[in-house]
């Protein structure tokens, strides 16, 4: 599975950053000669919180103080149990809290409570 953004400049789309051309090289690179492949191409909704966005950073925080992880590798321990990574072809890949919508951060702040109970943390 792959996921990219893309933005429409001049009647084409492209890439918005390098990070987004990197992760379609990598996927591309991944695939055998003469795979196929389906693509679904979406608009983007700007339907998630700043709120919920700031409780998850907060609580990643926390958690990293609280259990000796650094905010980093708890971000990417709540990223893994709120289904926001995937291998794409030996690299896995993590969405950005900042793309997610409100129900992918809400999976995301419901990680943070479940990790948070067996560091005996009150996030609910």
């Amino acid at each position: 599975m792959f996921t990219v953004k893309l933005v429409k400049q001049g009647g084409k789309l492209v890439y918005p950053n390098d990070k987004s051309k990197l992760n379609y090289k990598l996927f591309l690179d991944k695939l055998p000669e003469g795979q196929e492949i389906e693509m679904f191409i979406g608009l983007t909704s700007s339907d998630k919180s700043v709120a919920q966005l700031a409780k998850v950073h907060a609580c990643i925080r926390e958690l990293a103080l609280e259990s000796g992880y650094t905010f980093d590798e708890m971000k990417i321990l709540i990223k893994e149990k709120s289904g926001l990574s995937y291998n794409a072809g030996g690299a896995i890949i993590f969405k950005s809290f900042a793309d997610c919508s409100k129900n992918e951060l809400l999976l995301a702040i419901q990680a943070c409570i479940e990790i948070g109970e067996l560091y005996n943390i009150n996030f609910g």
